[in-house]
């Protein structure tokens, strides 16, 4: 009888156990990047009976069970969310907490703190390598990721222009067609120069490109670039020669600002012309260049690969940070410490840290989060089984009990 009770009251305790982990796998069914743990159970020795083989064996019950997280995929969703991340494949992002202990989520829901340093939403902070002019290194060691909230990108001077220009075979001798484009001084200050095209013959133009007066000291010369084109045949250029732009110098500029020299591209890359000469109206299409004014930062954003990249208000992007992934090959190990974050147990093979997509680990997606394993369905059928197994072996104590009071009843 006394193994009766013993075998039915480790299934008691098993089931209960069992029932434990069900219920946290349905509290976490909606929660960022949680891996629902699977119950192992397993066998206790067996009792021998006598000196026989094995035909003569009593079990004991059920040892102690054993809950591992299932590191399986979770469905990924973007959901536009700018600081939010998600790993599609193997591996972890890296955080430590304020006592400096290293931890691994799979829930990339990030913010900024108000010193700009990304965190996880327990506080913990995120770890990256930060960026030197807009690089990368992720070959150095990691560090807390810190976003310059509220600085302003300085002002780019135009170095180079393009644009676009069609100007019509069938205009007459000294008709004319303007092409406006904006550029930057040294100062961030936006100014308009003017290409103005007059025919001179057939197949022959001449250009001059202006700048208003008011944005130049007085006596500026407005015209700081003159010269011809000549077009083939075929409506393409042919003077000047491709590898040879044009340098559009403007000195004096009112507000202080250092001249502009400005290199005007009349062909692209491939050495095709971009200024054309075909029956079809005048036009102008794709203006370029490369200068910008001062920016405030507008948003942060974190992008595909796991790059942070600040968006300013005069359209410029810039890299800021590249989040860290770690690979660990035996996840399973890891302590579950609270606020979605493990932590290495003894047990826990070395994390190979390096960047999305490299080394074995997976990728990022940015702006997405991964849901839940939690499968709901699967759930409710183990909780049923553990239920009816409860029941089976309550009923178990019940007999023996029953049994022990007629064995009882004997004596008297």
């Amino acid at each position: 009888m006394g193994t009766a009770f013993a075998s039915a009251l480790s299934a008691l305790n098993a089931d209960t156990t069992a029932i434990d982990v069900v219920g946290n796998n349905l509290a976490n069914l909606n929660t960022t990047g949680f891996k629902a743990s699977t119950v192992d159970f397993s066998d206790l020795m067996a009792e021998q009976l006598g000196a026989g083989s094995g035909d003569s064996q009593v079990g004991l019950g059920v040892g102690q069970v054993s809950s591992l997280q299932n590191f399986s995929q979770g469905t990924i969703t973007n959901n536009g969310v700018a600081l939010d991340a998600a790993i599609q494949g193997n591996g972890f992002f890296v955080v430590k907490d304020s006592n400096n202990n290293q931890l691994y989520t799979r829930d990339g829901t990030f913010q900024l703190n108000a010193d700009g340093v990304l965190q996880t939403v327990s506080g913990q902070d995120v770890q990256g390598w930060m960026a030197t002019n807009g690089v990368v290194n992720p070959n150095g060691a990691t560090g807390n990721i810190t976003v310059p909230v509220g600085s302003t990108v300085a002002p780019s001077a135009t170095a180079n222009m393009s644009m676009g220009v069609n100007l019509d075979s069938a205009t007459a001798v000294n008709g004319t067609f303007s092409a406006p484009i904006q550029v930057y001084d040294s100062l961030g200050q936006a100014h308009t120069l003017t290409a103005t095209f007059t025919e001179t013959a057939p197949g022959a133009w001449s250009y001059a490109v202006t700048i208003p007066a008011a944005d130049l000291t007085a006596g500026g010369n407005t015209t700081v670039a003159n010269g011809n084109l000549t077009f083939g045949p075929n409506g393409q250029l042919t003077a000047p020669a491709a590898g040879a732009p044009i340098n559009i110098p403007v000195a004096g500029l009112a507000d202080g600002a250092n001249p502009l020299s400005v290199n005007w591209s009349l062909y692209n890359s491939a050495g095709t012309s971009l200024i054309t000469q075909y029956a079809q109206a005048s036009a102008m299409s794709n203006p370029t260049q490369d200068g910008f004014a001062a920016g405030q930062v507008s948003q942060v954003s974190i992008q595909n690969g796991g790059l942070v990249v600040a968006s300013y208000t005069n359209g410029q992007q810039v890299t800021i940070a590249q989040l860290a992934v770690a690979s660990i090959a035996n996840p399973s190990s890891m302590a579950q410490v609270g606020d979605n974050n493990l932590q290495a147990t003894a047990a826990t093979a070395q994390a190979a840290i390096g960047a999305s997509g490299t080394g074995g680990n997976g990728t990022i997606q940015g702006e997405s989060l991964e849901a839940s394993t939690t499968d709901m369905a699967a759930e409710f059928t183990n909780l049923l089984s553990y239920e009816r197994s409860y029941q089976a072996a309550s009923r178990v104590i019940t007999t023996a009990d029953t049994l022990a009071q007629e064995t009882v009843n004997l004596i008297h």
